[in-house]
């Protein structure tokens, strides 16, 4: 005998469609050597978010660097229009990248779904190369924190296959 469902509870449909239209979002890149004009990763993510109707509020390039990382996610995640912090670069195992370590050290809650699934997606095109990506995801102060690698055809596998389709669900459960 299979049990029911509370009365109250909401199916995954139900929750999408009382999610938000428009997700405010941050994009962190973080690298030593890109600038606005050569940041091919955040614009694809800005353009990406763009076509699903979602705000790009803050932009910033960062050095990997910890504690720079940090303060600057620290900072977003107290101003009331940001719903959602996305970054690029600095998930791997190189003694430089550094942005795995200092996003994890702030998350309140993980999302291990989203690195498990990504590496999953990930093996298909790179093969066993994949297990080297740190590309995690959480909750921090209330805001949603999603780190990506920085290569381009990662954060296009990323933003597509995992991001977009739940961000405006995954911002609406964290502000349940």
């Amino acid at each position: 005998m299979s049990e029911s469902l509370p009365a109250d509870s909401q199916s995954v449909d139900a929750h999408r469609q009382a999610a938000p239209d428009i997700v405010g979002c941050a994009l962190l890149t973080i690298s030593d050597t890109r600038t606005p004009e050569t940041d091919a990763n955040g614009r694809l993510i800005r353009d990406l978010l763009d076509m699903e109707g979602h705000s790009v509020v803050a932009y910033e390039i960062v050095p990997d660097d910890r504690e720079r990382i940090a303060a600057l996610l620290r900072v977003w995640a107290e101003r009331g229009d940001v719903q959602a912090i996305l970054s690029n670069g600095g998930t791997g195992i190189s003694a430089r990248d550094t942005t795995y370590d200092a996003i994890a050290a702030l998350l309140d809650k993980r999302i291990d779904g989203f690195g498990e699934l990504f590496r999953m997606l990930s093996y298909n095109e790179v093969g066993s190369a994949a297990m080297l990506s740190r590309a995690v995801a959480g909750v921090y102060a209330g805001t949603l924190v999603v780190a990506m690698p920085g290569s381009t055809n990662a954060v296009r596998l990323a933003m597509t296959k995992l991001v977009l389709p739940e961000l405006s669900h995954l911002v609406y459960e964290i502000s349940k």
